[in-house]
């Protein structure tokens, strides 16, 4: 793959991109930050990937290693005065979005790449560096929880 055709697949992929970003960092400005940073490091370690193929797949794993980087980085308190601000805005997520918000990031993120996606199991599992049981238990854990929670919120 040449840097060319890499662009080109970065172009293609903005949507999951974002979304993967948004779904471990939550806040746009570090979405865009750890996304530029992923498309940097991919250009200059271009030279690292194997197969054409897996191009997308090591994006995105270049990405998720950022986010986690960048919260690493960025261990925030936040302001009494933040909390306040940002507790008063209206709620306007179904109650899907907010079961789906309220995972833990592990399961919340095998959730968005099967079924925001449409990546496979065993896909997921080789960008988030797990098996493909992994997986398995961590959508069927997330598929439980969410049952139970929007259970809840219909009775």
């Amino acid at each position: 793959m040449n840097k060319e055709q890499l662009g080109e697949l970065i172009l293609a992929s903005e949507d999951t991109l974002y979304h993967v970003a948004k779904t471990l960092l939550g806040n746009d400005a570090d979405c865009a930050d750890a996304i530029q940073e992923s498309i940097v490091k991919a250009f200059t370690k271009l030279h690292t990937l194997r197969q054409d193929s897996y191009a997308k797949t090591w994006l995105i794993k270049i990405l998720i290693n950022e986010c986690y980087a960048l919260m690493r980085r960025e261990k925030r308190l936040v302001s009494l005065e933040e909390y306040h601000e940002t507790a008063k805005e209206p709620e306007d997520y179904s109650d899907l979005y907010e079961a789906v918000r309220q995972l833990p990031t592990d399961i919340r993120i095998c959730i968005i790449l099967y079924y925001l996606e449409g990546y496979s199991v065993k896909e997921t599992a080789k960008m988030l560096g797990i098996t493909e049981s992994a997986v398995k238990n961590r959508l069927a854990r997330a598929r439980n929880r969410m049952r139970r929670e929007l259970g809840q919120a219909v009775t």
